[in-house]
């Protein structure tokens, strides 16, 4: 009911205010233009879906982290279950993260952010870095190789020219520093950002730090060629409270995972996450002609990783690289058809040193496990896209991808194993896409593509310490139909989408009696979605007391569940899909008033979710608010900004991540009540 009352009252503003607009307004929102394809495209005549989250968007919600940004696009879900520990799923499955990211592909200012395995440490980037957020729903092996869920395409360059400091601070200890340079100098530009982030966390053993710190360089050699230089290096760490039974989460949500009779607990283990990663990429462009042009880039994630837990002390080494180079072609664009190919080849590599300790209370004792994994990743891609006259536009892409694992033992190893591989059978993910404009306000598009992921090292090693040769790729076709249509002056932008994906060999986390992660193969999944995104710019007005009114909303309906799924005696075929709620709704106000004052309001409703694959244990919905009022003051040249917001404004209980298949019943991590932050930014 209280959804029911809230959607409506967010509607019926919109329509009234809507209503007061000038029909002859002139004033027109900017073109959203994608990237992702290698050229600038309007995103109202991609054949794809994809959304794009520009600088306003992602600044103007709450800087502590970037989940209620990601969870504003429809079919993107964020998970925060405790400062830092995130997980990120589009169009449903994260029955395979405990933590991160595992299949779906992100890119880091054009270079591959996840590594040869599939895995991504997404919680290593400072989310005020992020200039610019491209998300492409479904299945795309076009350019990008093996996903199996979408790609993500993460943007630092920002407007030249302007520094900017910031600090905030809120409930639960949060605390945010920033600092950014951004410089052009004739033909060479560069980037730097620094950030430090601390928070106690809502529950008992919850802290977070990050120290942060990125460049970009961009320098243009000559008229034709440009080299560009992007790095990081991100030292984090966090401390995990683990997942409680209803029990505990009624008698004290805010407490850690306490101890059992055979088990001690979360915060007398230290249990927690420490990653300390550098990252570095440089790529050179080459604009031959007007037709030609090829572009070559090489990349390395370096990085040392500990994680204290319950059962065990795990050190993990894992050194990647990365090659990816391709060459474009096109014709003249004064031609009828117009065409662009793409062909080229991404080679990664990734080798991990995984040593399992005993714990003893945050301290590593004996050796229990040793073994070297290296995944070797690569992909052919080819792209043609053509277009006929204004109306017509077709994609046939594909890329073959060939993968392999190989098992080292370590000179510490106990195991008396000897070293092995697998080689997959190689893969081809095609892509056919399909638009038609039918006029300049309204497309009709159609796609059809095949998804495809391997397992990645913490899966096929995962916390059970044992090496699962046995554990096959997911894979299966997509199909889609959507529209996108647009009012003449682009105050009105509405996109549609319709899928089915059929997904075989679901992998599936699952945990053993001594709480360890192993995974398997969940067999097949039906998933039929709806998503919606609707941007509307209400008024737009050089004077008056309102001067600018967005709405933003997305809405995802999804009827997933496993059709072929049995464990044993276990049968769980028919069952809702593990994780993955059925409505989800999200909707963003944003009010620009006279004398440079702002307020942002986001409401984000959460369906029903199962939280184990028999559906026996649900979490409930829940409804959020989120409120920041900014005042922007101008002092010459520069800019003072100052914000004060509440988050969960109605004060729900929920969990904004759980844990799936848990065992003994702890699938819970409550998140923080209501609380506020403040913030102050100085732009130079």
């Amino acid at each position: 009911m209280r959804f029911t009352l809230i959607f409506f009252a967010f509607s019926l503003i919109g329509n009234q205010l809507f209503a007061q607009t000038k029909s002859d307004s002139t004033k027109t929102l900017t073109e959203v233009i994608v990237k992702a394809y290698l050229s600038n495209q309007t995103l109202i005549s991609l054949p794809s879906s994809a959304s794009v989250l520009n600088q306003k968007i992602i600044h103007q919600s709450n800087i502590s982290s970037l989940v209620s940004v990601l969870n504003s696009v429809s079919g993107v879900k964020m998970e925060e279950r405790s400062p830092g520990s995130y997980r990120v799923s589009i169009r449903g499955s994260l029955l395979r993260s405990p933590f991160g990211v595992r299949n779906i592909k992100v890119y880091y200012d054009d270079f591959p952010l996840t590594d040869a395995s599939g895995n991504t440490y997404f919680n290593l980037i400072d989310q005020s870095a992020i200039s610019n957020i491209e998300v492409l729903k479904g299945p795309d092996g076009s350019l990008f190789g093996a996903n199996s869920g979408g790609v993500v395409l993460l943007n630092t360059q920002s407007t030249a020219n302007e520094n900017a400091i910031q600090l905030s601070g809120g409930s639960y200890g949060l605390a945010h520093e920033t600092l950014q340079i951004n410089q052009n100098k004739k033909n060479f530009q560069y980037n730097i950002h620094q950030a430090f982030q601390y928070a106690d966390g809502y529950r008992s053993h919850s802290q977070l730090k990050r120290y942060f710190f990125q460049t970009e360089e961009n320098w243009n050699y000559n008229t034709k060629g440009s080299l560009k230089f992007s790095g990081f290096y991100s030292d984090l760490g966090y401390q995990t409270p683990g997942g409680l039974t209803f029990a505990q989460l009624q008698n004290n949500p805010q407490a850690s995972r306490p101890a059992t009779a055979t088990a001690p607990s979360a915060e007398g283990q230290k249990a927690g996450i420490y990653n300390q990663t550098f990252f570095g990429g440089l790529r050179n462009e080459y604009q031959w002609n007007l037709r030609w042009k090829d572009v070559i880039s090489l990349s390395t994630i370096q990085t040392n990783f500990k994680n204290p837990f319950i059962t065990n002390y795990e050190k993990r080494t894992e050194r990647s690289i990365a090659l990816r180079t391709y060459f474009e072609y096109k014709n003249d664009d004064s031609k009828t058809l117009k065409y662009q190919w793409n062909t080229g080849w991404e080679f990664q590599k990734t080798k991990a040193d995984i040593r399992n300790y005993g714990n003893n209370k945050g301290t590593p004792t004996k050796i229990l496990a040793a073994d070297g994994v290296d995944n070797q990743l690569q992909f052919f891609f080819t792209r043609l896209a053509l277009q006929s006259g204004t109306h017509f536009k077709a994609e046939l892409s594909a890329s073959l991808n060939l993968a392999k694992y190989s098992f080292r033992t370590l000179a510490e190893s106990t195991s008396s194993s000897s070293p092995g591989g697998i080689d997959l059978k190689n893969q081809l993910m095609p892509k056919l896409a399909l638009s038609y404009l039918i006029n300049p306000n309204f497309i009709l598009r159609g796609i059809v593509s095949r998804g495809y992921s391997m397992p990645t090292s913490a899966e096929v090693r995962a916390s059970d310490q044992k090496i699962n040769t046995n554990l096959q790729p997911e894979y299966g076709w997509n199909y889609e139909l959507g529209l996108r249509t647009r009012t003449p002056f682009e105050r009105v932008y509405f996109d549609a989408s319709v899928f089915y994906y059929q997904l075989k060999n679901a992998i599936v986390r699952r945990t053993n009696a001594n709480d360890q992660d192993y995974y398997v193969n969940a067999g097949g999944t039906d998933q039929k979605g709806l998503e919606l995104e609707l941007n509307t710019q209400i008024i737009h007005e050089e004077s008056g007391l309102i001067k600018n009114l967005d709405f933003r909303s997305g809405l995802s309906w999804y009827n997933f569940i496993f059709s072929d799924y049995k464990i044993g005696s276990n049968n769980f075929s028919g069952n809702r899909l593990t994780g993955v709620p059925k409505l989800t709704l999200n909707n963003q106000l944003s009010f620009d008033f006279k004398k440079q004052f702002s307020l942002f309001v986001n409401y984000q409703f959460n369906g029903k979710t199962s939280l184990n694959d028999a559906a026996s244990v649900y979490a409930d919905s829940y409804h959020l608010v989120m409120l920041k009022a900014a005042k922007n003051l101008s002092i010459g040249k520069n800019r003072l900004n100052f914000y004060v917001g509440i988050d969960n404004l109605l004060n729900e209980d929920y969990s904004l991540g759980n844990d799936l298949n848990a065992f003994g019943s702890r699938y819970f991590n409550p998140a923080a009540k209501r609380n506020y932050f403040v913030g102050l930014g100085f732009q130079f």
